[in-house]
């Protein structure tokens, strides 16, 4: 270790040339040619939130820069997503009214339909995913439909809940998405979705799955943004335990044994280590969700002046690729995109 450390500093006593690592680091061009992780727009995807009930947009007090949006703004978006170079969008949709099974998602007149007919007229190549889960249609919050069983306990009937879901996932088809993204964490949905639209014409419409989704506490953002907060309970009995790791790789093979075409991490930060282990277990592009909680303390700290918010951002984006992430959901899409471009 002596003569390493003797070497690094310049040293000749081994009779070696002098190493120095900083000579690729001497210059923005030489740092970026040797760059080993690369970042660009289009790797991002920029999750939108259509409401229903609304006609102009409606702040998301808890995420700085994001809003519900009406549906009329649809079309806006689209041009701008593409304009920044931004890879795909991903859309979630609040209804009018809401019931126990979450129905209001099977309308094919429903805020995300909606939304994807828009985009798709304004921007025919954007790709538009659109995420399949019953909590932002149901009264109570929750991931599925519910049942009650004998002994009293109210639990998620996951076989109930993947006739909806394969439903939702047609009439987003229908619609014009190029991506359906289950994030319900059902057992056996990404069967059910691929039998549902291959059977409905829909071969090539891809299935992204929240393959490894934890029961997280960096979701409370997003709860506001979706209006989807659980009335009653939480969702630890359906999405994963933060302390397992090898559960994942159980999750993500069996979705891919499924049909699934691409697989999520979510949330990014916390488990990088899962990201990475995923993405060496499977050929299948994988992505990761960049999720409202890590978004929203990127924005507090910055807010205090705690950390440069545009410096904060590219190294936890660039962060989530080099763990190994084909792309990243992420709210900081459009800004990122702003600041590759400059």
């Amino acid at each position: 270790m002596e003569g390493r450390r003797d070497l690094w500093y310049g040293e000749r006593d081994m009779g070696f040339p002098t190493i120095r690592p900083r000579r690729l680091r001497r210059t923005k061009e030489l740092r970026a040619l040797v760059r080993e992780t690369t970042l660009a727009p289009d790797d991002l995807v920029l999750p939108l939130f259509f409401n229903a009930a609304i006609d102009v947009p409606h702040p998301v007090t808890t995420m700085p820069g994001v809003s519900q949006l009406p549906v009329s703004h649809a079309a806006t978006e689209a041009r701008r997503i593409v304009e920044r170079g931004v890879g795909a969008c991903i859309l979630f949709g609040l209804p009018r009214a809401k019931d126990p099974e979450g129905r209001a998602g099977l309308d094919p007149e429903g805020p995300v339909p909606r939304a994807i007919r828009a985009m798709k007229d304004a921007v025919p190549e954007l790709v538009v995913m659109a995420d399949v889960c019953v909590d932002e249609y149901t009264d109570h919050g929750h991931c599925g439909v519910l049942r009650t069983l004998p002994s009293g306990i109210v639990e998620v009937d996951n076989d109930r809940t993947l006739e909806i879901l394969a439903e939702m996932a047609v009439v987003f088809a229908r619609a014009g998405a190029d991506v359906v993204a289950p994030s319900d964490m059902m057992d056996g949905r990404v069967g059910k979705l691929r039998v549902a639209l291959d059977a409905s014409g829909f071969e090539s419409t891809s299935i992204l799955s929240y393959a490894v989704k934890y029961a997280s506490a960096f979701y409370g953002p997003f709860r506001e943004a979706a209006d989807c907060a659980p009335k009653f309970g939480d969702r630890a009995g359906y999405q994963m335990d933060p302390g397992n790791a090898r559960e994942a790789l159980r999750e993500a093979a069996l979705d891919e044994a499924e049909g699934a075409d691409m697989l999520m991490v979510k949330p990014a930060l916390p488990y990088l280590d899962v990201l990475r282990a995923v993405r060496d277990s499977t050929t299948l592009p994988v992505g990761a969700y960049n999720v409202s909680g890590e978004y929203a303390m990127v924005h507090a700290a910055a807010d205090r002046n705690m950390i440069d918010l545009d410096r904060a951002t590219m190294e936890i984006l660039t962060s989530i690729r080099r763990a190994g992430a084909d792309f990243i959901l992420t709210y900081h899409a459009l800004r990122a995109a702003e600041l590759l471009g400059a």
